[in-house]
């Protein structure tokens, strides 16, 4: 039996190109409808109904309290359709995707899961402090730049130290620093570091400055509206945004709540170290990144070359191997989600 490790991904993974990605792919229409209902409870548009819309609009379907619902269900509907004959030895997921694991795993029901990453994402979206940039460490062939790296770690802690200015690392996201700060601390980190291929530093639309500490607010509030009573025992070992397992039978409700809502918020997501406990702690056939979307695809690959995975260690060794045994799969990805489902629902 091939066996995987399913990574759920985060904010920023459904845009345009995913509108309808549930009409398309959602494998329960009961289970959407549920979800539906949930949303109206709280006063919101349909996830059915944003999904289907005739466009896609960033102002929309970008906001914290829309795009968080939208992605934990496409991803959620993932897991549910991969084939059977897959054997899942662990889940894990990238900001948000944390929520999503946890359904995957067991750890919390489908529809409090979706109550979970709701939740979060309005209470994100009400309070919206601070943002979010991103910039790579990894050049364009993917080799390890540790002094590079290094020195952007210490620029971020420099800025910090400013008056005025809050600076933090939000994400270590394989080639990628996601950064999270004030508006003072991340105009001073982009004009600081040099631009890099027309893009980067990026800033992203409708991101808070998640996990540091200026989301103590929401993770109080978070803690408040969502009870431990949402959450139970994991079946399926699950990695969290530090890179520990939580194994079966050994964790409870009440420290997956308060880690959910407490550390995972305000303190930065280690997605690198994710990864690389999903390879060498369960050393899989296959990683299997959930849609909607590919734009976690590069960080994986990357997490996977930083852990020395099968000997890669540049861009190249990952394509090669790619193209002769592949070790990823993106279900957000046609041609590649066949492969991991019984293709009913592609």
């Amino acid at each position: 039996m091939t066996t995987a490790v399913v990574i759920c991904p985060g904010r920023g993974s459904y845009n345009a190109a995913e509108l309808g990605y549930l009409g398309r792919c959602f494998p329960d229409t009961g289970l959407l409808a549920r979800f539906d209902a949930i949303r109206a409870e709280a006063g919101q548009e349909p996830v059915s109904a944003l999904d289907g819309a005739a466009g896609f609009s960033m102002a929309r379907h970008g906001r914290g309290d829309q795009a968080s619902a939208l992605i934990y269900a496409a991803s959620l509907g993932d897991f549910l359709s991969i084939w059977p004959e897959i054997d899942v030895v662990a889940v894990t997921g990238n900001s948000m995707g944390w929520y999503t694991a946890l359904a995957c795993a067991g750890a919390v029901t489908p529809e409090d899961g979706f109550r979970i990453a709701n939740g979060m994402g309005r209470l994100m979206q009400e309070a919206m402090i601070g943002g979010q940039s991103l910039y790579p460490w990894m050049g364009e062939d993917w080799v390890a730049d540790p002094a590079r790296k290094a020195a952007l770690l210490a620029l971020i802690a420099e800025i910090d130290g400013r008056p005025g200015h809050r600076l933090a690392l939000s994400i270590d996201l394989g080639g990628m620093l996601v950064v999270a700060g004030n508006t003072e601390g991340l105009r001073a980190f982009e004009a600081a570091v040099e631009p890099v291929g027309g893009r980067f530093p990026m800033r992203l639309a409708n991101h808070a400055a998640f996990h540091c500490d200026l989301q103590t607010p929401v993770a109080a509030a978070g803690r408040a509206a969502l009870p431990e009573t949402l959450f139970g025992r994991n079946r399926v070992p699950m990695i969290d945004g530090r890179g520990h397992v939580w194994w079966p039978g050994a964790a409870t409700p009440g420290a997956i709540h308060d880690y959910t809502l407490g550390h995972q918020v305000v303190e930065p997501y280690d997605f690198t170290a994710a990864i690389r406990s999903a390879a060498r702690e369960f050393a899989p056939d296959l990683f299997i990144l959930a849609g909607p979307g590919n734009a976690l695809g590069g960080a994986v690959a990357q997490s996977l070359i930083l852990s020395g995975w099968r000997g890669m260690r540049a861009k190249a060794d990952f394509q090669a191997r790619q193209e002769t045994r592949p070790l990823l799969i993106s279900m957000g990805l046609p041609e590649q989600r066949g492969t991991v489902t019984t293709g009913a629902d592609t």
